[in-house]
């Protein structure tokens, strides 16, 4: 199994990124994928969720309106387009998979396969 995030980088606050990840050796479009971050000092919290088909999608408040997560089956692939990125979204992003429905799968003990994680710092 391999996952990989790549799209980090330091961003003034206002600006963009487009985060990717590139996943392969599990059966992709079995999994729902979600994104990840975690801060200096604080605990991994899930940002988004996307389900098997791609039709339903999960952000929690901190994000939602600014960001969107996609997925390509065919590609086995998923996206995390930034916007409107404020120093609070400072943190490492990590992509997973979990069995689990979006719903459900909230807490980073429920993901079975992780990446090594990107870093987005948003300062000026």
């Amino acid at each position: 199994v391999q996952i990989v995030e790549s799209g980090g980088g330091l961003v003034q606050p206002g600006g963009s990124l487009r985060l990717s990840c590139a996943a392969s050796g599990f059966t992709f479009g079995s999994y729902v994928l979600s994104w990840f971050r975690q801060a200096p000092g604080k605990e991994r919290e899930r940002v988004s969720c996307i389900s098997r088909s791609g039709t339903t999608t999960y952000y929690s408040d901190a994000v939602k309106g600014r960001f969107t997560i996609s997925r390509d089956n065919s590609e086995t692939a998923v996206y995390l387009q930034m916007n409107s990125l404020k120093p609070e979204d400072t943190a490492v992003y990590y992509c997973s998979a979990a069995r689990e429905t979006c719903f459900s799968a909230r807490f980073p003990r429920q993901y079975d396969y992780w990446g090594q994680g990107t870093q987005v710092t948003v300062s000026s």
